[in-house]
C-alpha cells in the first residue's frame, strides 16, 4: 500500500499508479524527494471541486463579504490620447 511514488517510477508504472489511485485512494508523486503532485480518482476530484465552490445560498448567507468571488475581473484598458482642438 505504497502511497508515494518517485516521478521516474510513476512514469514507468503509470498503469499501476492509476490502479492504485482507484483502489487505495490518492497517490503522491515526488520529484527529487519533494511532493509535487497527487493522482486521485475522477469521483474524488469532482467532490473536491464541489466543496471548493460555494453555491449562491452559501455566498448570500455568509457572515463575511465575498464580493471578490462575485465580481468578475476587469480588463485594463488604455485611454485614448486627447486630440487638441486647434
Amino acid at each position: 500500500m505504497n502511497k508515494t511514488w518517485q516521478v521516474q517510477d510513476a512514469k514507468m508504472r503509470f498503469s499501476e499508479l492509476l490502479e492504485a489511485s482507484l483502489a487505495e485512494g490518492p497517490q503522491i508523486v515526488t520529484k527529487r524527494g519533494v511532493e509535487a503532485a497527487v493522482l486521485v480518482s475522477i469521483d474524488r476530484w469532482r467532490r473536491l471541486e464541489q466543496i471548493d465552490r460555494p453555491n449562491l445560498k452559501e455566498l448570500l448567507l455568509a457572515p463575511e463579504a465575498r464580493t471578490d468571488t462575485l465580481t468578475p475581473t476587469r480588463e485594463r484598458r488604455r485611454h485614448r490620447s486627447l486630440s487638441s482642438f486647434e
